[in-house]
């Protein structure tokens, strides 16, 4: 990379979301003070290391610093978790070097897992947040993805941009935000994967708010989490899920929904697993996603 390399650009966009304060260093921030965040200097002295030698690993004159630098780095900058395994990604020794990547392939024993869970939207989520799987009730909440020209069937490039996607998550700017952090966290783990360059290259072009988040640098891992989503057929619906990673299956994770037992959010989603469960039944496909779902015979309809 030309330039400044993506260690570089990272430990310095870190950098300057952190204040003197919140790193609890004695000298409050000066009247006139024109550095955004933290001076290099005082990163250097918090992670121990000296002024020279962090101020070439940010102009990318060193671009492999030790575990203890990293996780000395993490402490001074206050990373979490995913923003630590990125700093580690960036550093990796012999990054840049061609990576003989295949095709991700779906075991049949993850399939049958998936369709098992008929009360519960499941989807499997691949390298560069492509899509891999999902199961029907998945298909007919959020979008059919099995609908999608292969190349489209990436969540991130759903979520900005498909117009229904807006009208799927009430937060969507969100929930979007943490896709692209969760993109921007594979990139780091990837970094010459051509179809990975040619999504960010696509959507810089097409999303103007890919483009600001992109920029910003944040990273995100999706663990677990409550959404509010939006159906025409079950209205307004609350929803937890949990990211299930596949130790046998690198960079695969499934995502599992749920409502809460009781309430309104599971009710309709009883509903709507019934209403596919019948469709794929009688027709031997599920019903399509998106704003031409169609709404069953008995549904209350979106929330006001």
């Amino acid at each position: 990379m030309a330039g400044r390399t993506e260690l570089g650009e990272f430990l310095r966009s870190c950098r300057a979301n952190v204040t003197p304060e919140r790193v609890g260093l004695d000298d409050a921030v000066p009247s006139g003070r024109r550095v955004r965040g933290l001076r290099r200097e005082e990163v250097a002295h918090l992670a121990g290391v000296s002024v020279d030698y962090y101020t070439r690993l940010e102009q990318g004159r060193h671009a492999s610093p030790s575990p203890a630098v990293v996780d000395a780095l993490a402490r001074a900058l206050q990373l979490d978790a995913a923003a630590h395994l990125h700093l580690a990604d960036l550093a990796r020794p012999g990054r840049g070097r061609p990576e003989q990547q295949q095709a991700q392939r779906v075991r049949p024993a993850v399939h049958q897992m998936l369709d098992s869970l008929v009360d519960h939207p499941a989807f499997l989520i691949g390298r560069r947040t492509d899509v891999l799987a999902a199961n029907p009730l998945a298909r007919a909440l959020i979008a059919d993805w099995d609908a999608l020209p292969a190349r489209h069937r990436n969540y991130t490039r759903w979520l900005l941009l498909d117009p229904a996607a807006r009208e799927t998550y009430q937060d969507w700017a969100a929930v979007a935000a943490d896709a692209v952090g969760s993109l921007r966290l594979d990139a780091g783990r990837h970094p010459d994967d051509p179809l990975l360059e040619r999504l960010v290259g696509e959507l810089s072009i097409k999303s103007a708010e890919f483009r600001g988040w992109w920029q910003d640098r944040r990273v995100h891992e999706r663990t677990h989490g409550t959404k509010r989503m939006r159906h025409p057929a079950i209205g307004s619906v609350v929803i937890h899920y949990e990211a299930l990673a596949l130790p046998g299956d690198p960079d695969q994770t499934m995502f599992v929904y749920s409502t809460e037992p009781g309430s309104a959010s599971h009710d309709g989603m009883r509903l709507l697993a019934s209403w596919t469960a019948q469709q794929r039944a009688r027709t031997g496909r599920v019903p399509p996603g998106g704003d031409d779902r169609v709404v069953p015979p008995g549904a209350r309809g979106p929330a006001a």
